[in-house]
């Protein structure tokens, strides 16, 4: 659940509308020694701008999994942890801690004996042979299979698509994924898409990396509205202008794009190997 000092942070900004609420908090300052007060009451946020109906009660479970892509967890986590009255919890295998791709740790909320059934939004990051890894993993697969097929929501990021695949989540449905494995989606019966977010149905998922960000912040305008999404993005900041422009295969120079896809060259063939064995 977002903590109160991100809800307090929100209304600081001066993001929220107008609703009797909780009177407003107030910080102590010192002041330079030799001032008329030692200490100045300093209010840090008025509870009475926040809307009634901006609160909330989503479940959002956001698996976790060694060596997975930590961008593609932390950017939507923010976005999610963002939902005022909301439970946003990492699931994974055990409570132990999951370490990223980048070696930044992530500390599991619940695991999948103890997650909730029916969870509103089901979210799958990336990675690329920690994604490979997971879908060989029954556990991983059966957990996403399990909640996927009682959740509002089915969400991936980048390479999490796969999992989804693999947990037969997207057979019939259009999807997102990062561009090294967007030409495998067909293993799933799903069609891809060369887009930042794609929505077919309840299927919601985004693009490489970055991409979720900006799914995060479209699931924030589904879940509670654009407004809300604004004063999100604004106290986010989220107005991106890339200093570099090759974010694509599209926009990357020749050279970049064939020395980075020439640096995966078995993920397809193992991701269909996998795919097949599954199915």
């Amino acid at each position: 659940m977002i903590d109160r000092r991100h809800f307090a942070l929100l209304a600081a900004a001066g993001l929220l509308g107008t609703a009797a609420a909780p009177r407003p908090a107030r910080a102590q300052t010192a002041l330079p020694e030799g001032s008329a007060r030692a200490v100045l009451d300093v209010p840090l946020h008025d509870m009475s701008v926040w809307p009634p109906d901006w609160t909330g009660d989503e479940t959002v479970l956001m698996l976790a999994y060694p060596g997975m892509t930590a961008l593609d967890l932390v950017g939507p986590q923010y976005m999610f942890g963002s939902l005022w009255g909301a439970t946003v919890q990492v699931v994974a295998k055990t409570l132990d801690p999951v370490v990223s791709d980048t070696r930044l740790v992530i500390v599991p909320d619940t695991t999948f004996d103890t997650a909730p059934e029916a969870p509103t939004v089901l979210f799958a990051p990336g990675g690329i042979s920690s994604t490979l890894n997971a879908m060989e993993d029954a556990e991983t697969v059966d957990f996403l299979a399990s909640r996927g097929a009682r959740a509002d929501y089915v969400t991936a990021v980048c390479t999490g698509a796969l999992l989804l695949g693999q947990a037969g989540l997207l057979d019939g449905y259009k999807a997102a994924t990062h561009w090294l494995a967007r030409h495998t989606l067909d293993a799933f019966g799903t069609e891809a898409v060369n887009a930042r977010i794609v929505r077919d149905r309840n299927r919601i998922t985004g693009g490489g990396v970055t991409a979720g960000i900006d799914f995060g912040l479209a699931m924030l305008e589904e879940l509670r509205g654009t407004r809300y999404a604004q004063a999100v993005q604004l106290l986010a900041e989220y107005a991106p202008e890339p200093p570099l422009s090759a974010g694509t295969l599209e926009t990357a120079p020749p050279d970049i794009r064939e020395m980075m896809a020439g640096m995966f060259p078995g993920f397809e063939d193992h991701a269909r190997a996998v795919a097949g064995e599954r199915r």
